[in-house]
C-alpha cells in the first residue's frame, strides 16, 4: 500500500464498498455524537466523512486534534446509512471506518476559519493566504484560473498561433505606466526594467518572420491599484503578421467565447462571430464609456438641441455656452418616491459632480422643476423622440461634454443596477474600434497621442497629411465584456516614415523617435510585415468567469492595495552589501509635516 494514500478524497463510491483503502487530509470539520465521531477529511480534490467511534483506536488520537492537522487515515469503505447520504458530495454515498490513524502534522489555533464563509480583513487573509486557499471559494477560483489558461493555450494551439517566451529583464520605456526597476551588478549605474507588456518583443518576432505568435506573459506596472488591477498580472499576448483588423477579430473571438461558454456555468456568451464593432464616438455617446456593459438595456441619448430656447435656464445656458445635454432613461419609475430622484442626485454629487436633473412622469403627467420650466408640450418631444412612455422617468447630465459624458456614464450604469434591469446571466462582448488617433490635451496646449502611438493611421501617410490631426482614427480596438476592458490592441504602424510624421503632429522630433525607441524603429528599416494583435487580460477573464468582484480572489499570492506581499514581507529592506554589490544608495524620503484637517493629502505619485 503508498505510505499516504490509495485514494484522493473525492475518489471513493458505493463501488469501493468494503475495501481497504489510505486517505490523507486536512482534518476539515468533526462532529462528536457522543462515542462517535464524525470527521470531513479534505483534500485537494474534495471530502470524505471518517468515523470512529469506542472500538476504534483512532477515535481519541482524532478526538484531540485541532481543526486543519494533517492526518493519514487507514480504515473500511462502508455504505452510509439509509437516509444519511449527502448528494452534495462526489463522495455522499460513503464513509470510512477509521482503523487507524497517523498524524502527519499538527495544527496550532487558526487565523481565520478554513470550513467557515466567514468573511476576514483582507489583511489576515493575505498575510495567511496559505490557509486562506484552503478555503472552497478562493481554492476553486485558483483551480478554475489553471484550467482557464489551460483552454486558453489548447485554443490559440489549434487557431495556428505557435508559443514563445519574451525576456522578463528589458529595457525601460518612456511611454506608459511606471516600470519596475531593477538595478545592473554588472554595468553600475544602469537598470533593467521589469516589462508593462511583451509589447516591442512580439512585434520584432513578427519582423524576424514568426506569424502567429502567442505567449501567457506575466507583466508589471508600478501604479495605483484598484479592484479590477494588480501591479503584477497575466495576459493572453498574440500577434499576427499580414493581418486586418477583422483577421485579428476572426482569430480571438473563437477563443474568448470557446473559454467563457466552457467555463461560464450555464450563463449566455456572445457568440463568436457576432461580436458588435461599437465605434467609439458612438459609445461614449450611447453608454458614456468606452467599455460599455451591453447587458444594461439604457441608451444614452444627446437632448441638447431640445434647450437651445427653453424656460429652464440652467440647461438653455450650458447649450449657449458650448455644453451639452445628456438624457438617460429611467424606465416603470412610476411607483418610485421622490426620493428615487433626489438619492440619484445627492449620489452625483458625492461623486464630484454638479448634480443629476431629472423629471418624474406617471400617468403621462409629467413632474419636477425641469419639466414645469421646460413646460409639457416640450418634454412630450423629448419623451417622444426618445421613444419613452407615460410612466418612465428621465435623468439629464449636463455641463462640459466631458462632464456630462461621465457621469451619464455612471448614471446609466447606477440606474440600471438600481432598477434591477442588467441580468447576471450572461457575458456580452464588444468590440470598440475607431480610437481617435489623436486628442487636444489642455493641461499641455498640444495634441498628443490620445491612446497607442504605435498604431497604425486609418488613411496612413495620407490622413496625416491632409486631415486634422483631431479627426484622425486609428486602427486601435478594445475586447470589452459585462464593462470591464479585456484588452486593447491594434494593427500596429510599421512603416518609419509614417511613424515619423505622426510622431511630429504630437510634437516629437525625429531624433526623439531615433532616441527612445532607437530597437522599434531600426528594426522597421530592414524589412517589416504589416501586423497586429492583442493581449487579453487572464487575471479579469477568470474574475468575470469566477463572479469575484475584485482581482485579488482569483490571484494566488496576491499584493495588497499598497502593492504589498504581507505573507513574505515584500517590499523590504536589503543588505549594505547587496546593494554595493549593485552599486545603489539609498536616500530616505523627506519627513512630511503635520497638517491642518483643511490642506489636502499629498498625492504620493507625484514626482
Amino acid at each position: 500500500m503508498h505510505a499516504y494514500r490509495t485514494h484522493n478524497c473525492a475518489a471513493l463510491s458505493k463501488g469501493n464498498v468494503g475495501e481497504t483503502v489510505r486517505l490523507s487530509g486536512w482534518v476539515h470539520r468533526k462532529r462528536d455524537h457522543g462515542g462517535v465521531l464524525f470527521v470531513d477529511l479534505r483534500d485537494h480534490y474534495g471530502l470524505t466523512q471518517i468515523v470512529a467511534d469506542e472500538d476504534s483506536p483512532a477515535l481519541p488520537i482524532l478526538d484531540g486534534l485541532r481543526l486543519e492537522s494533517v492526518v493519514t487515515i487507514d480504515g473500511e469503505v462502508k455504505a452510509r446509512a439509509e437516509g444519511t447520504a449527502n448528494p452534495n458530495l462526489p463522495t455522499g454515498e460513503i464513509e470510512v471506518f477509521a482503523r487507524a490513524v497517523t498524524v502527519q502534522s499538527t495544527a496550532e489555533d487558526l487565523p481565520l476559519i478554513v470550513n467557515s464563509a466567514e468573511d476576514y480583513p483582507e489583511e489576515t487573509r493575505l498575510k495567511y493566504r496559505f490557509v486562506d486557499l484552503r478555503r472552497e471559494r478562493v481554492h476553486n477560483n485558483i483551480v478554475l484560473r489553471s484550467n482557464v489558461i489551460a483552454s486558453l493555450r489548447r485554443r490559440m494551439i489549434d487557431q495556428g498561433f505557435t508559443e514563445f517566451q519574451t525576456p522578463i529583464l528589458a529595457a525601460s520605456s518612456p511611454e506608459g505606466a511606471r516600470d519596475y526597476i531593477v538595478p545592473s551588478r554588472l554595468h553600475p549605474g544602469t537598470f533593467y526594467a521589469l516589462p508593462q507588456a511583451p509589447q516591442m518583443f512580439k512585434q520584432l518576432l513578427m519582423v524576424a518572420g514568426f506569424d502567429r505568435y502567442f505567449q501567457i506573459a506575466p507583466c508589471f506596472r508600478d501604479e495605483d491599484l484598484r479592484a479590477d488591477r494588480s501591479p503584477e498580472f497575466y495576459q493572453l499576448d498574440f500577434e499576427m503578421s499580414f493581418v486586418t483588423q477583422e483577421d485579428v477579430f476572426n482569430a480571438i473571438e473563437p477563443v474568448l467565447a470557446g473559454v467563457f461558454e466552457e467555463f461560464s456555468g450555464g450563463k449566455s456568451v456572445t457568440p463568436a462571430g457576432s461580436f458588435p464593432r461599437i465605434p467609439y464616438a458612438e459609445a461614449m455617446l450611447k453608454y458614456g464609456s468606452d467599455k460599455p456593459d451591453l447587458r444594461n438595456p439604457l441608451i444614452i441619448s444627446d437632448v441638447s438641441g431640445h434647450f437651445q430656447q427653453s424656460g429652464f435656464g440652467l440647461f438653455e445656458k450650458i447649450v449657449g455656452t458650448g455644453g451639452v445635454v445628456r438624457a438617460i432613461p429611467a424606465p416603470g419609475t412610476h411607483e418610485k418616491s421622490r426620493k428615487f430622484f433626489d438619492d440619484m442626485n445627492d449620489w452625483a454629487r458625492k461623486e464630484g459632480f454638479a448634480g443629476l436633473g431629472y423629471v418624474t412622469r406617471k400617468g403621462g403627467e409629467f413632474g419636477g422643476p425641469i419639466a414645469k420650466n421646460h413646460g409639457p408640450d416640450n418634454m412630450a418631444k423629448i419623451y417622444a423622440e426618445l421613444g419613452l412612455g407615460e410612466n418612465d422617468g428621465l435623468f439629464f447630465a449636463a455641463g462640459k461634454q466631458s462632464d456630462a459624458v461621465k457621469l451619464a456614464g455612471a448614471a446609466r450604469t447606477r440606474v440600471g443596477e438600481e432598477l434591477g434591469l442588467i441580468p447576471d446571466d450572461r457575458f456580452e462582448f464588444c468590440w470598440i474600434v475607431d480610437f481617435p488617433m489623436f486628442e487636444y490635451d489642455e493641461e499641455a496646449k498640444k495634441i498628443d497621442f490620445s491612446h497607442n502611438p504605435f498604431s497604425m493611421p486609418q488613411g496612413e501617410m495620407e490622413a496625416l497629411e491632409t486631415q486634422d490631426p483631431l479627426d484622425i482614427k486609428a486602427w486601435q480596438y478594445d475586447i470589452v465584456c459585462n464593462g470591464y476592458e479585456l484588452s486593447s490592441g491594434a494593427i500596429r504602424n510599421h512603416r518609419p516614415d509614417i511613424m515619423y510624421k505622426a510622431f511630429e503632429i504630437a510634437g516629437y522630433t525625429r531624433e526623439d523617435v531615433d532616441s527612445n525607441f532607437s530597437g522599434m524603429i531600426e528594426a522597421f528599416k530592414l524589412g517589416a510585415p504589416p501586423h497586429g494583435g492583442s493581449a487579453p487580460g487572464i487575471d479579469r477573464i477568470v474574475m468575470l468567469l469566477a463572479d469575484e468582484p475584485n482581482i485579488r480572489e482569483v490571484i494566488a499570492f496576491p499584493l495588497n492595495q499598497r502593492a504589498q506581499d504581507l505573507m513574505m514581507g515584500a517590499p523590504s529592506a536589503v543588505s549594505a552589501r547587496q546593494l554595493r554589490d549593485v552599486h545603489i544608495r539609498t536616500i530616505e524620503p523627506p519627513k512630511q509635516e503635520k497638517s491642518s484637517n483643511t490642506d489636502k493629502p499629498v498625492d504620493p505619485s507625484v514626482g
